[in-house]
């Protein structure tokens, strides 16, 4: 068993940097459910800025963030579209329908490569004894999808589906900053497609917890009801509010860093037959079907020689670079991750 490990898991996993550390302890707090706490004011104004929004509301986790936003969109009963890969079905333990009393249903998992053509066929209006389709959810950059960013132009044909069907238009914008970095696009040019958007402070960016719901004044009102009534209020946040402003401050830019160290990856394991997809930020994801080896068994034999992976499925892996991770990190990973596959 290896002495020491490379954690290519997700980019959960990181810790607090030392000038996050000292953000934290300084920051100057206050009662968050009385909107006291001016750290986590602050937070939500800057964030609500960058998206062109008028307003943000801070939460403890991004699930949470997401379900306040379908629920201010999608009333009990009524339904939202997504792919059948999206977070908001896969990952939330069917939230939407417990919490918010949502249908939900799903066009075939495609990743980033969406068709608005597929989607605009799939809206249900009122009457003819049908769900009415009331939101559409996208994930940008898309986690199952191998980090995959939607291309603008696509966002942009969706954002005319949903005006042209009466709809709204959701973005799970955990990794968002990964797509800002990828693309070039500006957060304002995403913001100004969407009616609400939730954004992950603990993935790429470093924090240790928390996302932010954006969208209008009266919906993020709406939102403050819909947080407390889910467990989410909280008091002197604003310590947690400071290592996202931190995070925003100092972390966005070196998202390249981790582009260019997934880039690595997948170029140590395509001989091999095994990348599901192009790398295009800092997850590299691994189709096993033809391999020796399956999920599980390569994550057993990689986590022997140092190297964590995330099983996502039977024959489905995921490396994912982030803050943690070194040059001399990828370098042990480059290396072993070769001779693992050509072993099996």
């Amino acid at each position: 068993m290896a002495d020491q490990f490379v954690d290519l898991r997700s980019d959960t996993v990181t810790r607090p940097t030392a000038g996050m550390r000292e953000a934290m302890a300084t920051a100057e707090v206050g009662d968050d459910v009385y909107g006291e706490d001016p750290t986590v004011n602050a937070l939500e104004a800057e964030v609500a800025a960058l998206f062109g929004h008028e307003a943000a509301l801070f939460a403890p986790s991004g699930s949470m963030a997401n379900q306040i936003a379908l629920q201010l969109l999608v009333s009990p009963g009524d339904e939202l579209l997504c792919d059948a890969d999206a977070h908001v079905v896969t990952y939330e333990i069917g939230a939407a329908a417990a919490y918010g009393g949502i249908s939900s249903r799903t066009w075939p998992a495609v990743g980033a490569d969406i068709d608005p053509e597929t989607v605009a066929g799939m809206i249900r209006p009122d009457g003819f004894f049908a769900v009415p389709t009331r939101a559409i959810a996208v994930e940008q950059t898309h986690n199952r999808g191998g980090g995959g960013v939607i291309p603008l132009g696509t966002l942009r044909d969706l954002r005319a589906v949903a005006d042209d069907a009466g709809v709204a238009l959701h973005c799970d914008g955990a990794r968002i900053w990964h797509a800002h970095v990828a693309d070039g696009v500006p957060l304002i040019e995403y913001g100004r497609l969407f009616d609400t958007l939730s954004v992950c402070l603990s993935k790429g960016l470093g924090a240790p917890v928390g996302s932010l719901v954006v969208g209008s004044a009266d919906k993020i009102e709406r939102a403050r009801l819909i947080r407390k009534r889910m467990g989410g209020g909280m008091r002197q946040a604003g310590v947690l509010a400071a290592a996202g402003r931190y995070a925003l401050a100092h972390h966005v830019d070196r998202l390249a860093d981790d582009h260019a160290k997934a880039s690595r990856l997948a170029e140590a394991v395509a001989p091999f037959g095994v990348l599901a997809t192009t790398a295009r930020t800092n997850l590299v994801a691994l189709d096993l079907t033809k391999h020796a080896l399956d999920a599980r068994a390569l994550a057993a034999v990689a986590r022997a020689e140092g190297v964590l992976i995330s099983v996502l499925g039977p024959r489905t892996a995921r490396l994912v670079t982030h803050l943690g991770v070194s040059d001399a990190d990828i370098d042990h990973a480059v290396e072993a991750l070769p001779r693992i596959l050509t072993a099996s």
